[in-house]
């Protein structure tokens, strides 16, 4: 095993270096970098980040268009000084070439030197380290709950396949997998945190202004007290697909010959099923808990933590990516890549541990 896990971690390697330098040539061609923007905001047309998204005002689109009719480098940089678009290139580092610049990046991210952010004047480690705590808070609860629920809830399934409880409880499921988690999360607080009806959880942020002043015992209430309605939103719009991949996970491996030859040797149906057919099913059911955590952590929390003012790597990231704040973006990318690599290989291990004849280095 550990030769195996050696080849994997040196596999992170060339995995990591080509998904950056996807990304970062792909950047390259996408309009709108630090540079435009800060013209833009010199020329007084500066369009914010919503307007970005959905094109603009069409004013903004009448005067952006006029200044793409002369050829320049950079959009809008007619009648400025090239002296102070230079100084612009050099602040951001875009006076070096495009290959030059990836080298540096990816120097100084073997060290995790990130830089600093374009906009927001803060190192990005730290920007990181202020988020992160909110990111993992989500992406750890939710996954702990979803498989705390989906998994009992899949084997009762399996064990009552076609039974009322199994057609009922597959009618839930179906109704929670087709509400997206944000069209849930306003309900949530519609309902309970002050919308129309029950004033009873906080709205915004993971902890309330006078978190300070809280005792230990209270930090912690006060703490959860917040989580309550964004984690139910998380968990509602991801346990059915977990669930449902327990439940036919659990009834191919009881229709398999080796559970009929443990029945007809007399053992109960509850030791077949926790001794012998658990650690087979769940190996699919594990196999998918990497994806599943950095799945939540990032993109399914991303409208969670807008809609609850929750300030956390997934809004961080979606808000480097539509300001163009390159040194944000990649750095979020290159933390996320990596983590969910290890998580890959921490997977594998913990498939050797519930199931012992699992060999990788047979592979």
């Amino acid at each position: 095993m550990t030769s195996y896990l050696i080849r994997r971690a040196l596999l992170i390697i060339p995995t990591l270096l080509g998904i950056m330098t996807l990304n970062f040539i792909i950047i390259q061609f996408a309009p709108g970098g630090p540079v435009e923007n800060t013209i833009a905001k010199l020329q007084g047309i500066d369009v914010g980040a919503t307007e970005r998204v959905s094109g603009g005002t069409k004013d903004n689109l009448t005067i952006q268009d006029n200044m793409t009719i002369n050829s320049s480098k950079y959009v809008g940089a007619q009648g400025l000084d090239p002296e102070i678009i230079a100084e612009i290139e050099k602040m951001y580092g875009f006076d070096k070439p495009a290959h030059i610049r990836f080298i540096n990046m990816i120097k100084n991210y073997l060290t995790f030197d990130f830089g600093s952010s374009f906009f927001q004047d803060k190192k990005v480690i730290d920007l990181i380290k202020e988020k992160l705590p909110v990111s993992i808070s989500l992406g750890l609860w939710t996954t702990f709950l979803v498989y705390l629920i989906s998994i009992p809830l899949g084997i009762y399934k399996a064990v009552n396949d076609g039974r009322k409880f199994d057609i009922w409880s597959s009618i839930i499921v179906v109704v929670g997998n087709a509400i997206p988690s944000f069209l849930f999360a306003l309900l949530l607080i519609i309902l309970f945190s002050g919308g129309k009806y029950f004033d009873i959880f906080p709205l915004r942020g993971i902890v309330s202004d006078n978190w300070n002043e809280l005792n230990n015992i209270e930090k912690i209430i006060d703490y959860l007290w917040h989580l309550v309605l964004p984690i139910t939103a998380l968990v509602i719009g991801s346990f059915a697909s977990l669930t449902m991949l327990t439940k036919n996970s659990f009834l191919d491996q009881i229709n398999q010959q080796y559970v009929l030859t443990a029945r007809a040797k007399g053992n109960t149906e509850n030791k077949i099923l926790y001794g012998h057919v658990f650690r087979n099913a769940m190996l699919i059911v594990i196999a998918g808990f990497p994806t599943a955590f950095i799945g939540i952590l990032f993109t399914g929390a991303l409208l969670i933590e807008i809609i609850f003012s929750l300030d956390g790597l997934g809004l961080l990231g979606f808000e480097a990516a539509i300001n163009r704040d390159y040194p944000v973006m990649f750095a979020s990318l290159y933390i996320f890549t990596l983590l969910g690599l290890i998580m890959n290989i921490m997977g594998d291990l913990t498939m050797t541990i519930v199931d012992p004849r699992i060999d990788f280095e047979k592979r």
